[in-house]
């Protein structure tokens, strides 16, 4: 399905919410789009970029007129942006969202939207970089990535068709989970790692060599830690808003932990290489699966 869709209104014009102005006007995808921000420099310099076309002045008029409005800010604000765009919603004017968590954000919506929240298609792009702000924004951030959608029972089916034929027109490839499936999976594979980066190097940092022990720190280290470069902000809203689904992961993680230090102490080399191995062997296998996936002429995830 071609989309072209005439006014988007960006609510946070970072990394992400960036990303996808640059991609849908790329392809001709987008017609004028308003940018609204927390920070007046990153909206000054979302316009230079060419990512926003307009800086909002007029809010009100801005959520008025807005075909489509796209929620890009950290997930604990989702609320109190809803609320503030509620009494100037006009009835066909579609929302969706890039946050890394659903559940927290659904129930937000449904509580302050009401029976509007109809008009709201949650959604979440895997993509990303460790660089945050309108600067990091690439037009091609999201080709080839998979942007999951958590389509609402009460969406409409001309809603959903926008929101997923706007994610395509970036180049990226839809797949469906129910919000209680994104925020399981999710806080397995993407909150669970940030959370330990976090904190290895929060743990370096705060030793008194500190300084001595990043001298050292080559590309293994460098690799493992990069998501530790992201936005200390969202994350620790991501973190909160998924607690529960992330606290079974932690607590999953830490009883390996503890299976592998008693390895150590009982120098059970057997033991210690088993564990590696079916780390190697899965994280193979993932590798392999991403390459294929990634093939031309191959097929999405919808």
């Amino acid at each position: 399905m071609q989309i072209y869709i005439p006014r988007i209104l960006l609510i946070g014009v970072g990394l992400i919410g960036g990303s996808f102005a640059l991609a849908m006007k790329k392809q001709a995808a987008a017609g004028h789009i308003v940018g609204v921000d927390r920070e007046q420099a990153a909206l000054k310099r979302a316009l230079e970029l060419g990512i926003i076309d307009e800086i909002a002045v007029n809010f009100a008029a801005a959520v008025r007129d807005a075909d489509l409005i796209v929620v890009a800010a950290p997930v604990a604000q989702t609320a109190a942006i809803f609320t503030s765009i509620l009494p100037h919603l006009h009835e066909k004017t579609v929302i969706t969202d890039v946050g890394s968590t659903k559940v927290d954000v659904v129930a937000a919506a449904r509580k302050v939207l009401g029976a509007k929240s109809a008009q709201f298609v949650p959604a979440h792009p895997i993509a990303g970089r460790e660089m945050n702000g309108p600067d990091a924004a690439l037009s091609t951030l999201l080709i080839g990535k998979n942007v999951v959608v958590t389509k609402l029972a009460e969406n409409s089916s001309v809603a959903v068709a926008c929101v997923e034929a706007a994610w395509r027109a970036c180049g990226a490839q839809l797949h469906f989970l129910t919000p209680e499936e994104h925020d399981s999976v999710f806080a397995s594979v993407s909150h669970l790692p940030h959370l330990l980066a976090y904190a290895l190097v929060a743990d370096i940092a705060q030793k008194p060599h500190a300084a001595r022990l990043f001298q050292y720190a080559a590309s293994g280290f460098r690799d493992f830690t990069r998501i530790a470069g992201s936005s200390p902000e969202m994350w620790r809203d991501i973190t909160l808003a998924n607690r529960d689904a992330l606290l079974i992961e932690l607590d999953s993680y830490t009883a390996q932990l503890s299976q592998l230090r008693q390895c150590i102490l009982d120098d059970n080399a057997p033991a210690i290489e088993s564990i590696y191995r079916i780390a190697q062997n899965a994280r193979h296998d993932w590798i392999s699966a991403i390459e294929r996936a990634e093939k031309p002429g191959t097929t999405g995830g919808d």
